[in-house]
């Protein structure tokens, strides 16, 4: 293994009923924990998301609303899902823009604390497209020199993006092998919140990115103007985003 672990990376992956974070669910997860020592675990769920999933969807992934029927909401996998990434590092294949916030919204929707704080995060599709911009089944035959069999099901889609960003670390000299390193390489850029409502200026304060006070610090506009505080909480926004901003008015008040 190239990849140097201090702590365990688990690599994940979601089918879900669509790409709307705040709105969309999960229909299936996948999660490859691999260890300092280079032992690996793995598991994956079928969810049942309640509510249909659209045979747009399912022609991607190939699940459909009978598949899941059977299957366990995902509040109920969610203390097992929450139990196996503790403590470790998080990555996948585009995860800090999709897989990531939907899994976030999901816990949180679960009542289970997610504070993305505790979590390094890596990308391999952000590292193969600054690299070789390209895609999943492109990254696996130009780092790995495997042709991806069964693409979009998200176990052999967790396995190959662990080997992409193993290979991705042999590859390129001036990468990182530490996750720490990888984790601040994969990133477009630094957001507080998943979904990138929520920048940070110079001064590592937060402001907004969206809206009639776009580019302002947060604190100073909930100083003056708590209901945009409301407007946003009763919102389309993700959950998430929501927590992330009830924390900041926390501190204002300050």
């Amino acid at each position: 293994m190239n990849l140097k672990l201090y702590k365990p990376l688990c690599i994940f992956d979601l089918e879900t009923t669509g790409t709307n974070v705040a709105k969309d669910r999960i229909v299936e997860i996948s999660i490859l924990k691999v260890h300092p020592d280079a032992s690996r675990e793995s598991r994956t769920w079928l969810v049942n998301p309640g509510m249909y999933i659209p045979k747009e969807s399912t022609a991607v992934h190939g699940i459909s609303d009978d598949d899941v029927k059977d299957s366990p909401k995902f509040a109920e996998i969610a203390p097992k899902v929450m139990e196996m990434i503790t403590g470790c590092d998080l990555g996948g294949f585009n995860s800090n823009r999709f897989d990531v916030p939907l899994l976030a919204e999901e816990l949180l929707r679960s009542g289970i604390d997610f504070d993305l704080s505790k979590f390094k995060l890596v990308d391999a599709q952000t590292i193969f497209h600054k690299m070789e911009p390209r895609n999943l089944t492109a990254a696996y035959k130009f780092y790995c020199r495997k042709e991806l069999t069964n693409a979009h099901s998200a176990e052999a889609d967790v396995l190959a993006t662990f080997e992409v960003l193993d290979a991705q670390v042999a590859h390129y000299e001036e990468l990182p092998n530490e996750i720490a390193g990888l984790s601040e390489f994969s990133h477009h850029s630094r957001f507080a919140d998943l979904a990138g409502f929520i920048a940070f200026d110079d001064d590592t304060k937060e402001i907004f990115t969206f809206g009639k006070y776009k580019g302002q610090r947060v604190k100073d506009v909930f100083q003056k103007d708590l209901g945009y505080y409301g407007w946003i909480q009763n919102a389309d926004f993700p959950l998430y985003t929501k927590k992330v901003l009830t924390g900041i008015q926390l501190r204002s008040k300050f």
